[in-house]
């Protein structure tokens, strides 16, 4: 009896602390406003009006201020930020010639030598020290230094003659030799001619657009003039077209390339994530298929193309390869291929500095090591009274730019949208801020399920060995249901996923039939069923289908499980091979942390099919926006308006999606509906996430939101839970001691000073172990020797003389890592002259 009244105890007490935990995030509030000033904003930290100032600020905004606004900053430096060109190429091809209005114009940058030229002409090492005032690099590619798995990409331009100075003489020699040679074509003889300083066209200097961003004054300003002056001492005028954000990216991204009205723009990006693997970048960065290159993939715009390009990363993107060699031919050519083609062409990355008022937290913030403040740092913002004010910067005073359109390619394309919408959306598998491994959250795999098969067939495909159960189902896009597979199917992989259920922010559970629709509807848009096909978007298409076809079947299990198959290979590293068959809930395209509740997404899809009560016309693309037609958006107040009016038409239809026929009945559709309509109504946006936070207000004239977090007991993760998640201990290479020059046959010692540091709260000691290694990069590629510990916080290595001994005089970098597990390995670089 005694035992079984100390069970009873134990047990009670168990329950009791259960039911005192608390769900959701760190904060209880968090509000989002702006400033149209930065310096106005760090002010506002440090005197405790705002707790944290969510844009990243450069050096010479950060070395302005004086010690009695610092010493109330807690500053978070992140080398997260990197710029870019974009050019506008059409028609990138002979005779680089394009009719406007019955007007003809000669576009340089159709040449890809002239484009080329471009990153011998730019000195990017001016743009850090004089722009960036030191606390920065250059940079050739779309691999940030110092992030994980980006010393490859980094290492391909070292062949082809890039210096951080660049070469402008080269560069004048290889333009004018290029427009020489256009000049000779028989359709531009006599009219493309150099007269004095300038080339001419038809008697009218040859002119570039350049969208110069005026709402970076201190950065890409002055990077842009400075560039535009470069390219006339070329011979080719640039009319400076200095302008905010909203016009900039409303011609650079959403005007057709063919009414030329555009040249150049200077892109800036933040990192987005903390990234070990970088081929989803290489194809959002120089592949057309992804939609983010001149032209959008628009059907009715004229778009950039390069198959090679796109062919290299949509096999790498879809795990079609059969060794980690091969992957690395096929992703480091398609860099290599976007390198010289330099439609895009990357400049610098810089540190960026984000500010918090020290007295405000009780403890540090989680942050990205490779992009800063992020979501996770919002989640986790451990304030003394658990209310989070947060700024963000905006010249123009307006929180966002462009349409919240949760199922689109251009939805949420812009920080300021993503930093607040990025909370109110859970992942299911995420890439650790921390350590840039793919962890999961809400889809778990189960790692020993996990299994690859498959042999390669004479035209170098990969066939899958796993036999498929023929029960299992796949999607059926004529039929818009899921159906059997049948005998003799094989896919290349195959895992077992549990799935952890949370809560939509209108109350309803989520179940299985969010996973069950996502994969319908998203084949829906993207496959054309005909001429009465009212769903079908090519945009939206050409986005989803390299990874839509990566699932052969799935099976629902008897414990709740799904067991996916998927013909997805990837050697490299087995939990993100799990992710590419991890069963998915948000069908938007966009590539950001975003997504609503199935029964949004459908009123949605119903405007664009039908339009709305208010007369207008929907589209899920901003390219197709213009008129009457307007892309979705869940916080614009007619289209809430108009999402209202569809909610209400579906409940009076008792509408079930056709996809989702067979899991739900006409009541519970109706109950979602009704719920959704609710939520609308009483909160003016149509936003309906499940992540930690909802949106309780959003006010637009007082450029204000207010994030209220989710305690419901059905919310999986318990408050704190992320903050002690992500405590680790990484690695830090402080510096490295080397001579300058090195003799061929002695020994080089390379001496590294490493130290350990606590992440997130960023405590620095004297490493007292670790994995340290030194890389010299030779033609052949990196030739690796491991540092031994000589004192806590020193390695010491040697590169030995017969290895030197092997390589021409000349320059070499030296590459120092040191890695420590659960954290991001840390990365210094420096060159020597062998002799």
């Amino acid at each position: 009896m005694k035992k079984v009244a100390t069970f009873l105890l134990v047990t009670f007490v168990l329950i009791s602390a259960f039911a005192l935990a608390e769900q959701g995030p760190m904060p209880d509030k968090v509000y989002f406003g702006v400033r149209m000033q930065q310096d106005v904003a760090i002010q506002d930290v440090a005197a405790g009006n705002v707790d944290v100032f969510f844009t990243g600020v450069g050096a010479p905004t950060i070395n302005s201020l004086p010690q009695s606004v610092l010493q109330n900053l807690d500053i978070y430096n992140i080398p997260s930020g990197s710029w870019s060109l974009l050019f506008n190429p059409i028609p990138n091809e002979p005779p680089y010639t394009v009719n406007v209005d019955g007007v003809e114009y000669f576009n340089p940058l159709a040449i890809q030598e002239v484009r080329y030229a471009m990153n011998y002409l730019i000195n990017r090492q001016y743009l850090v020290d004089e722009i960036l005032q030191g606390a920065g690099g250059v940079m050739y590619t779309m691999a940030t230094p110092g992030q994980p798995g980006t010393q490859p990409y980094i290492d391909i331009t070292a062949n082809m003659g890039f210096t951080p100075e660049g070469n402008q003489d080269l560069a004048f020699e290889m333009i004018e030799n290029a427009m020489n040679e256009a000049a000779n074509l028989p359709e531009n003889r006599g009219r493309l001619v150099k007269q004095g300083q300038w080339w001419t066209f038809d008697g009218q200097p040859v002119t570039l657009k350049f969208i110069i961003r005026v709402d970076d004054p201190n950065g890409r300003l002055p990077a842009g003039r400075y560039i535009a002056d470069q390219i006339e001492r070329a011979g080719i005028m640039v009319e400076r077209v200095e302008i905010d954000r909203y016009a900039a990216v409303d011609l650079a991204y959403y005007s057709n390339p063919a009414d030329l009205q555009w040249h150049i723009y200077t892109e800036g990006w933040g990192a987005g994530a903390t990234r070990k693997y970088w081929h989803h970048i290489v194809s959002q960065m120089y592949a057309p298929w992804y939609a983010n290159m001149p032209g959008g993939q628009e059907p009715t715009f004229w778009n950039y193309e390069q198959d090679e390009i796109d062919e290299l990363t949509q096999k790498v993107y879809a795990g079609n390869f059969a060794t980690e060699e091969e992957y690395w031919d096929m992703i480091l050519r398609a860099t290599e291929l976007g390198i010289r083609d330099s439609v895009r062409i990357y400049l610098t990355y810089q540190e960026d500095f984000y500010v918090a008022n020290k007295d405000r937290f009780n403890r540090r913030m989680v942050y990205g090591l490779g992009d800063g403040l992020n979501q996770w740092s919002i989640i986790t913002g451990d304030t003394v009274d658990r209310t989070l004010n947060v700024v963000q910067f905006s010249a123009q005073g307006s929180l966002f730019m462009g349409a919240w359109d949760p199922v689109g390619t251009d939805g949420f394309n812009d920080s300021y949208s993503i930093n607040i919408a990025s909370n109110m959306y859970d992942y299911g598998m995420f890439e650790s801020p921390a350590s840039a491994d793919h962890t999961p959250a809400k889809v778990v795999p189960r790692m020993e399920t996990l299994d690859t098969k498959f042999v390669v067939d004479e035209n170098g495909e990969m066939v899958g060995l796993i036999e498929v159960p023929a029960d299992a189902i796949r999607v059926d896009p004529d039929s818009k249901k899921w159906v059997p597979v049948g005998p003799g199917v094989t896919s290349v992989s195959v895992a077992t996923y549990d799935i952890i259920y949370g809560v939509w922010h209108h109350g309803i559970s989520e179940s299985l039939v969010d996973y069950m629709y996502q994969p319908l509807y998203v084949w829906d848009l993207s496959v054309d069923s005909g001429p009465t096909d009212s769903r079908y978007d090519a945009t939206y298409s050409a986005s989803a289908m390299p990874g839509l076809e990566v699932e052969v079947a799935r099976k629902i299990n008897s414990d709740g499980s799904i067991t996916v198959w998927f013909d997805y290979n990837f050697p490299i590293d087995d939990m993100y091979l799990a992710t590419w068959g991890a069963p998915g809930w948000s069908v938007s395209q966009s590539g950001q942390p975003i997504g609503v509740s199935w029964e949004i997404v459908e009123a949605l899809t119903r405007l664009v099919e039908n339009g709305g009560a208010s007369g207008r016309e929907y589209t899920f693309s901003a390219t197709a926006a213009g008129g009457n037609i307007y892309e979705v958006d869940v916080l614009e107040p007619v289209s809430v308006n108009d999402i209202k009016v569809e909610l209400q038409k579906m409940i009076n239809e008792r509408y079930v999606p056709i996809y989702i026929e067979d899991m739900v009945t006409p009541d519970e559709a109706v109950e979602r509906y009704r719920a959704a309509l609710d939520f609308v109504n009483e909160y003016n946006h149509a936003y309906i996430g499940n992540g930690p936070f909802m949106m309780t207000r959003y006010d637009p004239s007082a450029r204000f939101v207010e994030l209220t977090a989710v305690r419901d007991e059905r919310y999986p993760f318990e408050r704190g839970y992320w903050n002690e998640y992500f405590e680790t201990v990484r690695l830090n290479v402080d510096s490295i001691e080397l001579a300058f020059a090195a003799i061929r046959g002695l020994d080089l010692p390379v001496t590294v000073n490493v130290s350990e540091v606590l992440y997130p709260y960023d405590t620095y000691s004297p490493a007292p172990e670790g994995d340290v290694e030194v890389s010299l990069i030779t033609p052949e590629g990196p030739v690796s020797f491991k540092a031994q510990v000589e004192t806590a916080g020193t390695f010491v290595a040697t590169i030995p003389g017969d290895v030197l001994n092997t390589l021409d005089p000349g320059t070499y970098a030296v590459v120092v890592t040191a890695r420590s597990e659960g954290a991001i390995p840390s990365t210094y670089s420096t060159t020597i002259v062998v002799y």
